[in-house]
């Protein structure tokens, strides 16, 4: 029997293939959560003048009295220079008329009629934002790969960009299969469960920022199959759930090769999820989940958002590990690999209920995945390990 892959090299061979989708200009605002095709360099300075960063007076060089000229607020500078002796009362975010050197805090001046002294003198420079303190036009602010979070939408803005260059939104459809399957929850026959991975696969996928489309359910039958697939054709990436074992009715291996697509590895070493497929069609890619719920869900986990992060241009799209302490004892693992379900309190995680591939409940209590390599002996509670916080799950 051909030796299962490994989480990290299958994770590696798959986002070798991840499609290498074009870039697309879109309006800052609508660039949330895209990845940036292009570095983004400023296209001006900020501040653009000196600006006042309280309110109060901005003075001329001396230690007063001063001479109150005018008013310099935001949005509506000083016309003109400071002479000396002179001073302007200033507003927070306005410009500092030429000729001041600090601006005096307004709780520190004493005004009497339009002749100001100070109770306390701020030294040169104080209060001021100095131009470009913040940029200036050419700097690079965010390099290609940058995802684009609402701080960043605001730095782009603010650089003077109304548009950015991010990856295209990757295509994604997402098809269950199986004679199993009821389309309707409130209406399963005892023979029937309600068909759920899907939903749950496209709501893992769909807050990425991708264009998903639901498929299915599918029955266990070849001519079914080939229709729904080529329903999928213009999809950029292509995931299924269930007929990807070696059951007599496991036919998307099958149909997969019947529609052209082409094996690139099969199976991996973990638990759950060992029967993932993994094909390519051209520039498409193919991932097949097992159908058992906590399968689906933890090789959606490992293999599904990160292939989708990869096409969207993310530059570390694997999930990144935490280490915690074990809440209880943990029993040895065996020849494969356990992600375990598990309920994160404090620094400490335990198991979220029955280890079952097919149990939903312990799966949606969960808010971690334990990692616990092959092989490994038992570990007892207080002990480090490794674990996966399911943010996207």
């Amino acid at each position: 029997m051909k030796e299962l892959l490994g989480l990290e090299e299958a994770q590696a061979r798959l986002l070798a293939l991840a499609p290498q989708l074009p870039s697309e200009s879109v309006p800052v605002e609508a660039a949330l959560g895209r990845f940036l095709a292009e570095n983004l360099h400023a296209a001006r300075t900020q501040p653009a003048a000196d600006l006042s960063a309280m309110d109060g007076f901005a003075l001329s060089p001396g230690e007063g009295p001063w001479q109150v000229v005018g008013e310099s607020r935001a949005g509506a500078p000083y016309p003109a220079a400071l002479a000396t002796g002179e001073a302007a009362r200033i507003s927070t975010g306005a410009i500092v008329p030429e000729g001041a050197d600090r601006v005096l805090l307004q709780e520190d001046a004493v005004r009497d009629d339009d002749t100001l002294t100070a109770t306390e003198l701020p030294p040169p420079g104080r209060h001021i934002r100095a131009r470009g303190f913040d940029f200036a036009a050419g700097d690079l602010l965010l390099s290609r790969g940058t995802r684009m979070t609402p701080a960043r939408l605001a730095l782009a803005l603010a650089a003077g960009h109304g548009t950015v260059t991010v990856t295209r939104r990757p295509r994604v459809a997402v098809m269950d299969s199986g004679d199993e399957l009821s389309p309707d929850p409130a209406a399963c026959l005892p023979h029937q469960i309600p068909a759920s991975n899907a939903a749950m696969i496209a709501a893992m996928i769909a807050p990425l920022g991708c264009e998903v489309t639901r498929i299915g359910p599918v029955p266990d039958d070849r001519e079914a199959l080939a229709a729904a697939l080529a329903q999928a054709g213009e999809a950029d990436i292509l995931v299924t759930s269930g007929g990807a074992s070696v059951g007599d009715h496991d036919l998307i291996k099958p149909a997969l090769a019947a529609w052209d697509a082409e094996t690139a590895f099969w199976r991996v070493a973990i638990k759950p999820g060992k029967p993932l497929l993994v094909a390519t069609r051209g520039a498409q890619v193919i991932i097949g989940l097992p159908g058992n719920p906590v399968s689906s869900f933890v090789t959606g986990f490992l293999f599904a958002l990160p292939l989708v992060r990869a096409s969207m241009g993310d530059p570390e799209p694997l999930p990144g590990a935490v280490t915690m302490i074990a809440g209880e004892d943990l029993p040895p693992t065996e020849h494969r690999r356990e992600f375990l379900r598990a309920v994160v309190e404090g620094d400490r995680v335990r198991l979220a209920g029955s280890q079952d591939s097919s149990a939903l409940s312990a799966l949606a209590a969960a808010d971690a995945l334990i990692d616990r390599p092959a092989g490994s002996a038992a570990l007892k509670a207080g002990e480090a390990l490794r674990v996966f916080l399911l943010q996207n799950g």
